[in-house]
């Protein structure tokens, strides 16, 4: 099986996480913070970036739009294990909200972790049914997990042609659904 690369799914999804934070903000006491929070991580100064963020999830710890931005910034840092365990968080204290169970899910499947992402997202478009972004990234994952039942085939002797199409064209989707780095 084809190993799932890192930017698969987490580059379909980064530019709606911040659309999707600012969104969110709208809603919480200062959107205006938190677009000055992105503006400073977007310009490079990710540090002080993350210490405004901090900060303001200090002076308001339900505030789940910076949260998630904080989520977003981190997942951007490549800071991997602690993007999940904020959005594991966001999840247990927001559990209406689709965007922490899509983000969640493409860090999972970027590890590997495809039939957990498979959950998360379904679980998504049960918040969220016209959820554009989670649809994507179901059917990446619907790729993969096709192409990894096709490759169990054809490691337990299969190897008809009909097999090694349906491996090929799993194997061609998958690389096509992996865009380039922003």
């Amino acid at each position: 099986m084809l190993p799932l690369q890192p930017t698969a799914l987490v580059h379909s999804l980064w530019r709606p996480f911040i659309a999707a934070a600012l969104a969110l903000a709208t809603t919480a006491a200062a959107p205006q913070e938190a677009r000055e929070i992105d503006k400073l991580f977007r310009s490079g100064d990710t540090a002080l970036a993350m210490q405004r963020v901090d900060k303001a999830i200090a002076e308001k710890p339900r505030d789940a739009a910076l949260r998630f931005q904080r989520a977003v910034m981190l997942t951007e840092l490549q800071r991997t294990n602690e993007a999940i365990d904020a959005l594991n968080k966001l999840i247990e204290d927001f559990p209406d909200l689709p965007e922490p169970y899509n983000n969640l899910a493409v860090l999972l499947a970027a590890q590997g972790h495809i039939d957990s992402a498979r959950g998360l997202l379904e679980t998504a478009l049960r918040h969220d049914p016209n959820y554009a972004v989670a649809h994507e990234n179901l059917g990446d994952v619907f790729i993969r997990l096709a192409q990894r039942e096709f490759d169990r085939a054809s490691a337990a002797g299969r190897t008809d042609e009909a097999l090694q199409r349906k491996l090929k064209l799993t194997r061609d989707l998958a690389a096509a659904s992996q865009p380039a780095k922003p």
